[in-house]
């Protein structure tokens, strides 16, 4: 009979009570969604345009100050409308986490009624043009699909360095 040598299955043991820790990849896959629906939402915020409602208008001086002379023209800056810019800016949500089947969704929400016309571009008042969209959404859709595997790949090291101590 051949001799078969001998195994210490200690170390397989130890092996088994690191991965049982795994049970919970479901929050780490969650946690992962959250942080690239995250890294989305920052983006898209920061390429959204903020309307500018001033206009340029010319004054003259009435008096001395620092910058200017009594009867000197300059121009400057006023809001007649008094509206302010950043409501579409500041409509960006994360909606809620559905799972389906093996697959997580993150809705990026915006409900202000416009957002798609800033989006995609959309016709002039009269018809006569066509206004360009700033396409935030898309653009940084397709900077977070360059980045995500690095993101995703440093989150795992993290995961397994943290559950094999």
């Amino acid at each position: 009979m051949e001799k078969y040598g001998s195994v210490d299955i200690q170390g397989f043991k130890k092996l088994q009570e690191e991965l049982n820790k795994m049970k919970n990849y479901n929050d780490f896959v969650e946690s992962c969604a959250k942080e690239l629906a995250a890294r989305l939402l920052a983006k898209v915020v920061r390429r959204t345009p903020v309307g500018d409602y001033s206009r340029e208008v010319e004054v003259v001086a009435k008096r001395d100050s620092k910058k200017y002379k009594k009867g000197d023209t300059y121009k400057k800056k006023i809001n007649p409308s008094g509206k302010m810019g950043g409501t579409l800016r500041r409509g960006w949500t994360i909606g809620e986490i559905k799972k389906e089947g093996g697959v997580y969704n993150i809705d990026i929400i915006n409900p202000v009624e416009y957002a798609s016309y800033v989006e995609y571009g959309h016709r002039t008042p009269n018809h006569k043009g066509w206004v360009e969209g700033h396409f935030m959404m898309t653009i940084s859709e397709q900077e977070l699909q360059t980045i995500a595997p690095k993101v995703l790949e440093n989150k795992l090291r993290k995961y397994l360095e943290e559950c094999m101590k």
